[in-house]
């Protein structure tokens, strides 16, 4: 009920930020009736990845992998930079098996961080080139650094070991990570594809909901502004009742070279926000709350 409560309480504060005129003057629904479509698509897709990665832990029914990832949104919705995702995750499906869960969690955190970093230098190159000067170009270098780390991390696991071993109270997760070790490289890149398909969706969920909020920009350069959008939220920490402002400061600083519509960002901005992590968190707290009253 606490979760259910702070979720109400984020969504009015920031609808109330919203006139109401705003949702009447959309443009053809078409734009809405897709973005909801690709929200299915979104949550099946990163349902469908945790559950490679989890039942590699223990037999585990699709299903109950599903419903442990839309747990895991609703502890993220009330947490800084929804680092309470994972742990929701895995709080959901037990105290069994909970450091190989660990393991896989940060597999799977690394693969989404890493398919943010590639479409954030996507986003980059084109600011780049449509608005060059020399913070944008310095960012740029940081990214693509950023982007070659986070890949040798990610390919190169069994690296870990070793440097856990060298710290005396870490010892004893080494075990754990020797059985990342066992992770083929095919079983990583597919992880890493479904997580860059993830970004591709809802990054063209924000581009349809700001056409739908009539919004107008060229598709291509549309799109990159919106992928520069999520790499931008991703490395800027924030807590849950001051991520809104966050958004909307990025959002206007981004889609205003194309567009003077404000209230329609600011309601597209919204509008993600609303289709991707609030209605999955609805859903995982009554989860979480039937499965209390069950035990």
């Amino acid at each position: 009920m606490v979760l259910l409560w702070s979720i109400y309480n984020q969504v009015a504060r920031q609808m109330a930020g919203i006139s109401q005129d705003t949702w009447t003057q959309t443009g053809p629904s078409f734009y809405l009736w897709l973005c909801m479509g690709l929200m299915f698509a979104n949550t099946s897709l990163e349902g469908c990845k945790w559950f490679l990665l989890a039942k590699s832990v223990e037999p585990i029914t699709y299903k109950k992998a599903f419903s442990s990832y839309l747990a895991g949104v609703a502890f993220s919705v009330v947490t800084p930079n929804r680092i309470g995702e994972y742990p929701g995750r895995i709080l959901y499906l037990g105290r069994s098996h909970t450091f190989r869960y660990i393991n896989v969690s940060v597999l799977g955190v690394i693969a989404q961080l890493s398919g943010l970093y590639i479409f954030g230098l996507l986003g980059l190159i084109y600011y780049n080139l449509a608005y060059p000067d020399l913070k944008s170009h310095i960012i740029l270098v940081a990214c693509v650094i950023a982007n070659i780390f986070i890949a040798f991390l990610y390919l190169n696991f069994e690296s870990w070991v070793p440097a856990l071993e060298k710290i005396k109270w870490l010892r004893r997760f080494a075990v754990y990570g020797r059985l990342l070790s066992k992770v083929t490289t095919q079983w990583q890149i597919i992880i890493l594809g479904m997580s860059m398909l993830r970004v591709a969706i809802f990054t063209a969920q924000y581009l349809f909901l700001l056409r739908w909020m009539n919004v107008t920009m060229p598709l291509v350069q549309g799109y990159c502004m919106a992928a520069l959008f999520f790499w931008i939220m991703a490395i800027i920490p924030s807590l849950a009742f001051t991520g809104f402002v966050s958004r909307v400061k990025i959002s206007l600083v981004l889609f205003l070279h194309f567009s003077s519509n404000a209230h329609g960002i600011l309601a597209a901005t919204v509008g993600i926000w609303l289709l991707n992590l609030i209605v999955p968190s609805i859903i995982g707290s009554i989860l979480i709350l039937r499965m209390r009253l069950l035990r």
